[in-house]
């Protein structure tokens, strides 16, 4: 089953053929890199937010398979909490100064 793009109409996308590859083709092709050595490496782009700090860091198994158990963005989330938690000590700490 094929997938297709969300902005080209199912029947332009059926009438397209692809014709198998023979293995005279196959033999002949080398990877991009080899073939156009001036396109750049892909890089990703500046972040949006300001920059995280890699660290390693150990967290209980619970703690873990929690925020795992949320699904994609995990680490995320962690951080989200943490961040929350500083801001919160900040501010009870500017409260009671």
């Amino acid at each position: 089953m094929k997938n297709t793009p969300e902005h080209t109409p199912k029947n332009d996308w059926d009438d397209v053929e692809s014709p198998p590859l023979s293995d005279e083709l196959l033999s002949r092709m080398k990877p991009v890199k080899e073939s156009h050595p001036d396109i750049p490496k892909r890089v990703r782009g500046p972040q949006k937010k300001p920059l995280k700090s890699p660290i390693s860091i150990r967290l209980s198994r619970e703690v873990v398979d929690y925020f795992k158990s949320q699904g994609k963005g995990w680490q995320t989330r962690i951080n989200d909490v943490l961040y929350d938690y500083v801001r919160n000590q900040s501010e009870e700490s500017d409260r009671n100064s």
